[in-house]
């Protein structure tokens, strides 16, 4: 293995750095929550985690809590994502590969559309509460 300079060092210090600020709560307003379980693994949550990453990069999103949670119960719909916005019905996506993760971010995040082939669960229409 080629020995590491400092300015390797540092470049992949900045990096894990900017990585890591996506999952600090402080001054964000959009949640994104990737299942995380045994089977959403299985299913590959770690490859749709990734996507939503650097998609969110990417865009030069920084108001976006990117986090994990355990098994959400939708095993058949595995890899899982909800995301919680303001103005919008919590929403969890199912099925979603590295493509769909992209979608998400543009099309809900930056949009406010639902995308509408890919989601699992969202309240019914008639509890949703207007602003």
């Amino acid at each position: 293995m080629a020995k590491m300079t400092l300015e390797d060092l540092r470049r992949m210090r900045e990096a894990k750095q900017k990585a890591m600020e996506m999952r600090d709560s402080a001054n964000k307003d959009i949640q994104v929550i990737v299942g995380m379980g045994t089977c959403g693994i299985a299913a590959g949550a770690k490859e749709t985690f990734s996507a939503l990453l650097d998609t969110l990069t990417e865009k030069g999103l920084t108001n976006v809590l990117v986090r994990q949670t355990g098994c959400m119960g939708l095993c058949h719909s595995e890899p899982t994502v909800e995301v919680v916005a303001p103005g919008m019905p919590a929403v969890i996506y199912g099925k979603v590969d590295a493509a769909t993760a992209k979608e998400i971010v543009e099309k809900h995040i930056i949009g406010k559309e639902l995308v509408d082939a890919k989601i699992c669960d969202k309240p019914s229409i008639d509890i949703i509460k207007e602003n």
